[in-house]
């Protein structure tokens, strides 16, 4: 018969808790190995992280259409110094915009709303270069404006880029100019020198010829 006293009642749970805890562990019967991932980030470093949704323009339909909600960054890779804005969605981590910033692009707010802003880009989020116009959509307007001052930041800076990238340019080209012309003037010494020669070897075959005659 059993009891309806609280303690015994406790006591038999107790008991019942013990003899259930055996202590056995159990090996899994599959063994997963850990697997590195490469996200192609790893040459970058982040200067902005946030959290929105974006949109593309469709022309065909002459409408806006949601591209995905997640991640948008802003990565500078470490050696070249370029820029590109990349977004993935949040739990597919599948790429919905992923394009260079150059000095070209400009933002702006999205009109009537505080909180969204638009650009054009030349995207290659699935995997061809394609002309988009963007409108993205943040939480808050500080977001939005933390989003619209960085890009053109990045813009602007890297117009110095281009100017450099293009002083390099013209040094090296002038540079293998140089290189052609000494080229062109060795050439020019060596056919001077081989001329000379041949006049010389000229000369001297008739006399040598005379000699055998007699």
């Amino acid at each position: 018969m059993a009891s309806n006293d609280p303690e015994h009642k406790e006591e038999e749970e107790i008991t019942v808790a013990e003899e259930e805890d055996t202590g056995a562990q159990i090996a899994p019967i599959i063994k997963l190995e850990e697997v590195a991932v490469s996200t192609g980030e790893e040459d970058e470093d982040a200067i902005l992280d946030l959290k929105a949704k974006l949109y593309r323009f469709d022309k065909d339909g002459n409408q806006w259409k949601e591209r995905g909600a997640g991640s948008v960054k802003f990565l500078k890779h470490k050696k070249t110094e370029k820029v590109r804005l990349v977004m993935r969605q949040s739990k597919t981590l599948k790429i919905c915009a992923n394009h260079l910033v150059i000095p070209t692009m400009s933002v702006q707010e999205h009109a009537g709303n505080e909180k969204s802003c638009v650009w054009h880009a030349s995207d290659f989020a699935d995997g061809e270069l394609m002309d988009e116009l963007f409108c993205i959509r943040f939480a808050s307007v500080e977001n939005c404006k933390k989003f619209m001052e960085t890009f053109t930041e990045v813009a602007e800076s890297q117009k110095g880029k281009e100017a450099n990238k293009d002083a390099t340019d013209a040094a090296g080209l002038l540079e293998k100019l140089s290189v052609e012309e000494k080229k062109s003037d060795e050439n020019a010494e060596v056919k001077e020198v081989k001329e000379k020669t041949t006049e010389k070897v000229n000369k001297v075959k008739p006399a040598e010829t005379e000699k055998k005659e007699e």
